[in-house]
């Protein structure tokens, strides 16, 4: 099985609004909520793809040949490829009735762990989605990473006992999902945090804290000064803001500003080795990919995800080969084209 055959076996079972396309760019599903697509008139997520592309990197082979080292060391961890898997939950809503989010989670958490990587897992109204992503997690030797709605502060306080139970080794919060309507319906309202409330979770979480959805220096450094251990450059592919930029646009200010001080990991648009490569020279230490892992679990299940990892895997070996970088360290900015 390869790729597109992935591509092709998922399209017969992933719903209406994902298309499965080959090249997940945000074209074919624009506007789709729920579903995969993005808000208002739908192309941030086109445009989190495409300012990728937009980055040309430098070729330069005058390099002895030598093994290519993709592994990376994250969060006290040995990973064989610097990617993760990123949060989705409530799967039927968005994607179709063919797996529930503990089949999915199952799915997801088993796949990558086979194929030397690590998935943050999603958070919904329905209890059940951290639930059972927490329960998965835990049947995986704490290899994830539960991802908890801004909730309201009771409800994080619950949300972090099965954080605890599940043996994982960091907790994320995508505080880029802040406009979700049904979190401003909640009594008390849950929502946007502001820094001393940040604060406040980060010192009640059981394990190494994560903010994903910073998408500004100025939020970068409050998540910094309230203690997160990294933080995730997204825009939540598009998902809950109209017109803001790409996160290839404001990854190397943010990687100015709190680089050298805590972990810096980038979503949005990243689809291929080459783009991991961009993102790296960027100055990240890893990326975050959702979209195809969806795709790759609909279309070949655990076989589906091991797919798509060596794709990732062989490209980006591909593209140091060409750059002259042997391992993730040697990967720096000069590998990229600059006019």
């Amino acid at each position: 099985m390869n790729y597109n055959a992935v591509c092709d076996n998922a399209r017969n079972c992933i719903g209406p609004f994902c298309k499965a396309c080959y090249i997940c760019n945000g074209i074919a599903c624009k506007n789709t909520i729920p579903g995969p697509g993005a808000k208002g008139i739908g192309d941030v997520a086109t445009r989190n793809w495409q300012k990728w592309q937009e980055i040309r990197v430098n070729m330069d082979t005058l390099f002895e040949t030598s093994e290519i080292d993709i592994s990376v060391e994250l969060f006290g961890k040995r990973f064989e490829l610097p990617v993760f898997a990123g949060p989705v939950g409530a799967v039927k809503m968005h994607y179709g009735d063919k797996y529930t989010d503990l089949e999915y989670n199952d799915i997801l958490l088993s796949g990558t762990k086979q194929a030397g990587i690590a998935a943050f897992t999603g958070d919904g109204m329905d209890p059940l989605v951290m639930e059972s992503a927490a329960k998965m997690i835990k049947k995986y030797d704490g290899c994830g990473v539960p991802t908890i709605k801004p909730w309201n502060i009771e409800t994080i306080k619950e949300k972090f006992d099965l954080v605890k139970d599940s043996g994982c080794f960091a907790a994320a919060m995508d505080i880029d999902a802040a406009g979700l309507p049904f979190l401003k319906n909640m009594t008390p309202p849950a929502g946007g945090k502001n820094a001393q409330q940040l604060e406040e979770i980060i010192k009640l979480s059981p394990v190494p804290f994560i903010v994903k959805g910073v998408m500004t220096v100025k939020g970068a450094l409050k998540a910094k000064k309230a203690g997160a251990s990294a933080i995730i450059v997204s825009n939540h592919g598009g998902r809950v803001l109209d017109g803001t930029p790409a996160t290839a646009e404001v990854l190397p200010e943010i990687i100015d500003a709190v680089g050298n001080h805590m972990t810096v990991l980038v979503d949005g648009g990243i689809r291929s080795g080459l783009d991991v490569f961009r993102a790296l020279a960027l100055g990240a230490s890893g990326v975050v990919i959702a979209r195809p892992f969806v795709t790759a679990a609909y279309g070949g299940g655990t076989e589906g995800i091991q797919v798509y990892v060596d794709k990732l895997k062989s490209e980006l070996r591909d593209v140091m080969s060409m750059c002259g970088a042997k391992n993730i360290s040697e990967i720096n900015s000069n590998m990229l084209f600059k006019k």
